[in-house]
C-alpha cells in the first residue's frame, strides 16, 4: 500500500526530545515499512526515517529561532502533499483539522488521526462542517466530548518492544514525573505525593513558553524542597533510564487526557503507574496490574506504596499485549483498507467527479 504519512512541523521525526505525537508518527512510519508498504513521509527536513522524507522546512519549527508564525510553513506542506496526493492509496494526516478545507474532496482517500484533546468548544464546529473526513481516536474516551464526529476507528498507541529494556530491579530509589510541565499536568500534586511520604521525587520536563510562568510561579518555588529534583527535558535514551530505574511513575493529570504516551513507556520498563483518573487513563492500564487508579491526592498518597509492590514483569507482559508498534501499525492498516472498500463521497454539485474517483477507485482494487 502507498502510504502519505503527514506529520507535524513542530518537531523532526521523531522528536529529539518532547514530542508525542512525533515520537508515535516515527514509530508507525518504521513499522509500516518494515511490513514492506510504501511509505512517503512529509516532516521537517531534519527526521530521520526509512521511508522517503518530504522535508516541508529545513528543521523542526521549534528549533528555528527565525520562524515566528508556523501557519504559512503548514499551508506550503499542505499544497505539496495536494499536489502528490494522486500517488498514495491513503493520505494519513496528524496534524489535527489544518487540513479539512483542502482535502475534503478526496476525503475517501484519507484519515486523520486526532492526537490532542477534544473537549474545547471551538473543534466542534470544525466536524459539523467537514462531517465527510474519517477521523482515528487515540482512545474512547477522546471520542466523548464529539460524538457526532465521524470516528471511524480507536487506535491506540504503541512502541517498539525493544525500545525500552525491562528492570526487574531498579535500584534508583525514586518515583518519576515525566512529561510536560504545565497546569494540567500538576506536578505539584507529584511533588506533595512523593514529600508526603518521604519518597525522593525527579521530575524529567519540558517547559513550553506558554507555561513559563506556572512553572515559575508554582513549581519552582516547590523544587527547593528536599527530596526533590528537576531533571529538564531528556532525550530517549535517557529516557529508558530514567523510568527503568524509578520504582514508580507519577501521572497526576487533572485533564481530560487523550492517550498518555509515558504511562506506556513506563509500563515497557516494567514500571507501574500511579494515575490519576482522566480521559483514557482507565483504557490505557490496567488497574491492580500495571497501575493503581486514584481520584484524589489523598487516595494517591494511601495507594502509592500498593503501586510499588505491583509486580513489575506482569507490568512488562501487560505492555507486550496490548502496546507495541506491531500491533498499531496492524490496526492503521486494516483502517486503511476498510476505507479503500466504501464507496468514495460524492461532492456537491459534481457527479461527473465523484464517478471519475470512483472509477479510480474500482481500478486501485
Amino acid at each position: 500500500m502507498k502510504i502519505g504519512q503527514v506529520a507535524p512541523l513542530m518537531e523532526s521525526v521523531p522528536p529529539r526530545l518532547y514530542g508525542g505525537t512525533e515520537r508515535i508518527v516515527s514509530y508507525l512510519t518504521e513499522e509500516l515499512v518494515r511490513m514492506g508498504h510504501e511509505v512517503t513521509l512529509f516532516a521537517s527536513g531534519d527526521s530521520i526515517t526509512s521511508a522517503q522524507l518530504v522535508g516541508c522546512v529545513p528543521t523542526s519549527i521549534r528549533l528555528d529561532a527565525n520562524i515566528h508564525d508556523p501557519i504559512p510553513y503548514y499551508m506550503l506542506m499542505l499544497d505539496r502533499v495536494r499536489d502528490a496526493a494522486e500517488e498514495f492509496d491513503i493520505l494519513h494526516f496528524h496534524i489535527d483539522q489544518f487540513h479539512f478545507p483542502l482535502f475534503k474532496s478526496m476525503a475517501g482517500r484519507t484519515v486523520t488521526t486526532l492526537h490532542g484533546r477534544q473537549d474545547l468548544p471551538d473543534i466542534k464546529p470544525l466536524y459539523l462542517g467537514f462531517p465527510e473526513m474519517p477521523l482515528i481516536s487515540i482512545s474512547d474516551a477522546q471520542r466523548e466530548p464529539v460524538p457526532k464526529a465521524n470516528f471511524v476507528a480507536t487506535v491506540h498507541h504503541g512502541i517498539p518492544p525493544d525500545l525500552y529494556a525491562p528492570n526487574f530491579d531498579p535500584r534508583g530509589g525514586y518515583v518519576a514525573f515525566l512529561g510536560r510541565i504545565s497546569p494540567e499536568k500538576r506536578p505539584d500534586r507529584a511533588i506533595r505525593i512523593a514529600q508526603t511520604l518521604g519518597i525522593p521525587l525527579r521530575i524529567a520536563a519540558k517547559v513550553d513558553r506558554a507555561d513559563e510562568g506556572y512553572f515559575r510561579e508554582q513549581i519552582v518555588p516547590m523544587l527547593q524542597r528536599p527530596g526533590v529534583e528537576f531533571i529538564g527535558e531528556i532525550n530517549e535514551r535517557a529516557k529508558a533510564s530514567f523510568l527503568g530505574a524509578a520504582r514508580a511513575l507519577l501521572f497526576p493529570v487533572d485533564w481530560p487526557e487523550p492517550f498518555g504516551i509515558v504511562m506506556i513507556e513506563a509500563m515497557a520498563c516494567g514500571t507501574p503507574v500511579l494515575a490519576f483518573r482522566g480521559g483514557s487513563v482507565p483504557e490505557i492500564v490496567d488497574n491492580g496490574v500495571t497501575a493503581q487508579i486514584v481520584d484524589t491526592e489523598e487516595k494517591a498518597i494511601r495507594q502509592l506504596p500498593r503501586v510499588l509492590s505491583l509486580d513489575r514483569r506482569a507490568v512488562r507482559r501487560r505492555f507486550e499485549q496490548r502496546f507495541s508498534a506491531t500491533r498499531m501499525a496492524k490496526d492503521y492498516i486494516q483502517v486503511h483498507r476498510s476505507l479503500l472498500k466504501r464507496p468514495l463521497p460524492l461532492p456537491a454539485g459534481d457527479p461527473g467527479l465523484s464517478a471519475g474517483r470512483a472509477i479510480m477507485k474500482s481500478e486501485r482494487n
